[in-house]
């Protein structure tokens, strides 16, 4: 992997990043409990619930997503970034440039 590359992925990278925490902090405003006293029907309390529950594993995905591009971020400047951690092999640039948070190739990811 070039330096040209590597300083086109830490900026798309980046700019992942502020975008997930963005999306983090919307779903944290979706995820708080419904006040007991709110004047909703009970279809409607368990609609909210249901949409609660729905966006709390979205906010966990988000989240997991975010600390493994945040740790790739970090390991972008080793000599072993870009490659399979579990057969040593180059990852395509074409899985990195979509998955920079990707650590396997494709055959390995694909076991």
């Amino acid at each position: 992997m070039t330096k040209e590359d590597r300083e086109k992925l830490r900026e798309t990278m980046t700019t992942k990043v502020a975008g997930l925490k963005e999306e983090l902090l919307d779903l944290k405003e979706l995820t708080r409990p419904e006040a007991p006293d709110c004047a909703i029907g009970r279809v409607s309390r368990m609609d909210a619930i249901n949409n609660r529950s729905v966006n709390e594993a979205a906010m966990r995905n988000k989240q997991l997503k975010l600390s493994k591009l945040e740790e790739a971020l970090e390991k972008i400047d080793s000599p072993d970034f870009g490659k399979c951690t579990r057969c040593g092999e180059e990852i395509p640039w074409g899985r990195i440039a979509i998955m920079p948070e990707s650590t396997l190739c494709i055959r390995c990811a694909s076991r």
